[in-house]
C-alpha cells in the first residue's frame, strides 16, 4: 500500500469514527468500512490508527475513555481491526496518563475480565495484557502502590487459567530478595533506652503486666524472619539449633505479655442481652473497614514493644510459624533429597505448632474464630501442594457420565443405615484415595528385597532380577552368532562390513586371533578362510582324541562300532590336512600365524650392537622397571652383553616376544637401523625354513 492511499484511507475513517462514536452506532463505521476500495489489511491497518490517534485527544475525560475501549471492541467483533485492538488503545492511554488516572482507569480492565478471557480476544490479546500490566508495575512503587499493585496481580490471576505456566512456581524457588533489615548503628542503645521505648501506653496496667524486653530478644526476634525467608535453612543442624533457641524465646515472651480485649471508651452500664454477638460484629466490620494492612513492619528496636501489643502483628507472626511448619513437614516435589527432618525435630514441630495455635486462640478478637480459619486456609494449602507435585495439571469441569434418570446411589451391603457413598449424578467426582509417601513405599519395598521404581510396571520388570550384572550374563542375552556359523553363512559374506564384524567375533571366540598375521599382502578373506578350517581341524583333532579315548577302554559291541567311525575320522583328518596344505600353498605367510621362527642365543648377540646403548630406552617399552635395568648393568661389563642379556630373558619369558614384535618395537622406538637388522634376520631365518621344508 501506497503512503497516499494509507493517508487517504486514515483521513476518511478517521471523519467516520468520529461521527459514529459521536452518534453510538458502529453501523455508520461498518458502513464506510465496507465503501472504502482497498483490501482487508489495508483497510484494518487505517482503521487502527485512527483508533489509536482519537484515543489520545481524550486522555481527560475517564467515562469517554471507557465508552470508546467499548466502541474498539465492538469493532473487533465486526471484523474491522484486529482483536489487539483494545489492548493496545489501553496500553497507550496507560502511558499516557498519570498513575492516579491510570489507576482509575484500571477499573474498567478489572470490570471487563470476562471479555478478555473470550476465546476471541484471549489468544490474542494474553501477551499484550500482560505487558501492559508489567510495564504498570514497573512504574509503581510497591511500598506506596501496594494496593495498586495487588489489583494488578489479582487481575492477572483471573485473567490467565491456573494451569499458564508462566504464572506458576513450578520449582517452588523462595524469593530470597525479600530480606528485613534489623539492628541499630553501633550498637550503642543501652537497656534503659530500649526499656523507655518499650514502656505501653496503657494506664491500666501494672508495673508486673509490662512487657520486658531487652535488645537480646529484639535481635532473635527479627532474626526469624530471615528463617521465613528461606525455611530450607533449618535443615540444616547449626541453623535449626539457632531457629529452635529463637523461636522459644519469642513464643515465651508471646505467652507472658497475654493481650486483653479492648475495652468500650464509654463508661460500662450493664449491656442487654445478646449484646456479645453485637460487640462482635461491630469489631468485625471495624476491621474490614480500616483497611490498614502492611506487607512489611517497622524494625526499629523502640516498636518492638508497642508492636508486641498490636494483635494483627503478632496473629501475623504467629501465622509465619505455621506456614513454616507445613512446608517443613510437607512432601514437596522439589525438595533436595537431603531435606529432611529427624524424629526429634518432628516432634519439637508437633508440640511448638500446639502452643502457637493456643496463642492464636488467646489473641483478640475472635481468636477462635481466627484459628479455625487458619486451619482451613493451610488444609487448602495442602490441596494446592499436591496439585503442584502433580505437574500443575488443567482444572476441568467434571463431565455427566450417567444420563438423567439412570443414576443410581451406591450404599453399604449391610443395610445398617450407614452414609451412602457419593451418588453417580452428584456432579462431583469421587474423593481421591490418599497417595502414600515415597518413602513409605521404598520402605515397605525394602523389607521384601525388592526395589521401588516409582512406576508399577517398571517396578515389576525390574525385580524380575533385581542382580543388574547377572541379568546381563543371561543366557537369552546372548545375541553373538558362534564364529563357525558365522563364517559358513554365505549370506552374510554379502554384508560389506563383514570382515570387520568377523574379526571382532574371532578376538572374542578364538585364539587364533592372536598369532602373527603383519604381511600387507595376506589378504582378511583368505585368512579367514584359513582360520575356518583351522577350527575345523581342531574340532576333528578333539574327536579323534575322544575316539583314542574309547579305545583304550574296555572294547564292547558298541566299542568295536566306535572303531569303525574313528577310522572314518582318520580319513576325514588327513583330508583336512590335505586341504590345509593347499591353502599354505597358496597363502605361505600363513606359517609365520601359529609358530615363530626359532632365534639362538648367538643370533641375539648379533642383533644386540646394532640396539647399541639404547636398549635401555627398549628395555622400558618392554617394560622392565629402573631396578631390573640395573641388575642387567650390574650383571655385564658391556652395553653389548647388557642388551644380549635383555633380549635373551624377553625372548624366554616372555609368550609374545618374536622377531616380528621386536622389529615393530624398535620401529615405535624409531631406531630404524636396529630394526632393519630384525628384518634382515627374519628375512634369512625365513629363507632357510623353506629350504628345509623343500
Amino acid at each position: 500500500m501506497s503512503s497516499s492511499n494509507f493517508l487517504v484511507l486514515l483521513k476518511a475513517f478517521s471523519e467516520s469514527l468520529k461521527r459514529a462514536f459521536k452518534e453510538d452506532d458502529i453501523e455508520l463505521l461498518k458502513a464506510e468500512y465496507d465503501a472504502a476500495r482497498a483490501s482487508d489489511n489495508d483497510k484494518k491497518t487505517a482503521l487502527h490508527q485512527a483508533f489509536r490517534d482519537m484515543l489520545l485527544t481524550k486522555t481527560e475525560d475517564i467515562p469517554a475513555i471507557e465508552r470508546f475501549i467499548s466502541f474498539a471492541v465492538t469493532s473487533c467483533r465486526k471484523d474491522m481491526t484486529v482483536a489487539t485492538m483494545p489492548v493496545v488503545l489501553l496500553g497507550d492511554i496507560f502511558d499516557a496518563v498519570t498513575l492516579d488516572r491510570a489507576e482509575k482507569i484500571f477499573t474498567y480492565v478489572e470490570n471487563n475480565v470476562a471479555i478478555w478471557k473470550e476465546e476471541f480476544f484471549f489468544t490474542a490479546c494474553k501477551h499484550n495484557l500482560l505487558r501492559m500490566c508489567n510495564d504498570l508495575l514497573r512504574r509503581l512503587s510497591r511500598s506506596q502502590n501496594t494496593v495498586f499493585c495487588g489489583r494488578i496481580l489479582l487481575f492477572l490471576a483471573k485473567f490467565f487459567p491456573f494451569s499458564e505456566r508462566s504464572g506458576l512456581n513450578i520449582i517452588s524457588e523462595f524469593n530470597l530478595e525479600n530480606i528485613t533489615e534489623y539492628g541499630m548503628e553501633g550498637n550503642e542503645m543501652t537497656l534503659e533506652q530500649l526499656s523507655a521505648g518499650s514502656e505501653v501506653e496503657d494506664d491500666a496496667k501494672t508495673e508486673d503486666e509490662k512487657l520486658k524486653i531487652d535488645y537480646n530478644l529484639y535481635c532473635k526476634f527479627w532474626a526469624l524472619q530471615d528463617f521465613f525467608r528461606n525455611p530450607n535453612q533449618c535443615y540444616n543442624k547449626v541453623q535449626w539449633k539457632t531457629f529452635a533457641t529463637h523461636a522459644g524465646s519469642v513464643l515465651a515472651a508471646f505467652i507472658s505479655f497475654k493481650l486483653e480485649e479492648h475495652r468500650a471508651s464509654s463508661v460500662s452500664t450493664k449491656a442487654p442481652e445478646g449484646s456479645a454477638a453485637t460487640d462482635d460484629r461491630m469489631e468485625e466490620d471495624q476491621i474490614r473497614e480500616s483497611g490498614h494492612f502492611f506487607a512489611k513492619f517497622l524494625t526499629n528496636p523502640k516498636l518492638l514493644s508497642l508492636q508486641l501489643s498490636d494483635s494483627n502483628f503478632r496473629r501475623s507472626v504467629l501465622v509465619q510459624f505455621l506456614i513454616l511448619f507445613q512446608y517443613l513437614n510437607s512432601t514437596v516435589k522439589f525438595k533436595a533429597e537431603t531435606h529432611i527432618l529427624t524424629q526429634a525435630q518432628s516432634d519439637w514441630l508437633k508440640e511448638t505448632e500446639t502452643v502457637v495455635y493456643r496463642l492464636i486462640e488467646e489473641s483478640p478478637p475472635n481468636g477462635k474464630k481466627f484459628a479455625t480459619t487458619v486451619r482451613h486456609m493451610l488444609t487448602r494449602e495442602e490441596l494446592w501442594n499436591s496439585w503442584k507435585n502433580e505437574g500443575c495439571k488443567e482444572f476441568k469441569r467434571p463431565e455427566a457420565v450417567l444420563e438423567e434418570g439412570s443414576s443410581t446411589t451406591a450404599t453399604t451391603s449391610s443395610g445398617s443405615g450407614a452414609a451412602p457413598a457419593v451418588t453417580a449424578s452428584s456432579g462431583r467426582p469421587p474423593a481421591k484415595r490418599p497417595r502414600r509417601p515415597l518413602g513409605d513405599l521404598i520402605r515397605d519395598a525394602t523389607k521384601q528385597g525388592k526395589f521401588y521404581m516409582g512406576n508399577q510396571e517398571i517396578t515389576r520388570l525390574w525385580n524380575l532380577c533385581p542382580d543388574n550384572l547377572q541379568a546381563c550374563k543371561g543366557t537369552d542375552r546372548n545375541f553373538l552368532p558362534s564364529l563357525e556359523s558365522y563364517l559358513e553363512n554365505p549370506k552374510e559374506k554379502q554384508d560389506p562390513s563383514f570382515e570387520w564384524r568377523a574379526l571382532r567375533l574371532l578376538a572374542r571366540q578364538s585364539p587364533h586371533f592372536f598369532t602373527l598375521f603383519n604381511t600387507p599382502s595376506y589378504k582378511v578373506s583368505d585368512y579367514l578362510e584359513s582360520v575356518r578350517k583351522k577350527i575345523q581341524k581342531d574340532k576333528l583333532d578333539i574327536k579323534l582324541e575322544n575316539a583314542i579315548k574309547e579305545e583304550t577302554a574296555p572294547q564292547s559291541t558298541e566299542q568295536t562300532e566306535a572303531e569303525g567311525e574313528g577310522l572314518v575320522g582318520d580319513e576325514e583328518h588327513e583330508q583336512m590336512e590335505t586341504e590345509l596344505l593347499k591353502t599354505e600353498q597358496l597363502t605361505p605367510e600363513d606359517k609365520n600365524t601359529h609358530k615363530t621362527l626359532a632365534v639362538s642365543k648367538e643370533q641375539l648377540s648379533e642383533l644386540a650392537p646394532s640396539i647399541g646403548k639404547d636398549w635401555k630406552k627398549l628395555a622400558t617399552k618392554l617394560g622392565y622397571s629402573a631396578d631390573e635395568i640395573q641388575y642387567f648393568e650390574s650383571e655385564n661389563a658391556t652395553v653389548v652383553d647388557q642388551c644380549c642379556h635383555l633380549l635373551t630373558l624377553w625372548f624366554d619369558d616372555d609368550m609374545d616376544a618374536s622377531l616380528d614384535n621386536l622389529a615393530y618395537i624398535l620401529e615405535g622406538l624409531e631406531m630404524m637401523p636396529a630394526a632393519d637388522a630384525v628384518k634382515q634376520m627374519i628375512a634369512l631365518l625365513s629363507d632357510k625354513a623353506e629350504d628345509v621344508s623343500e
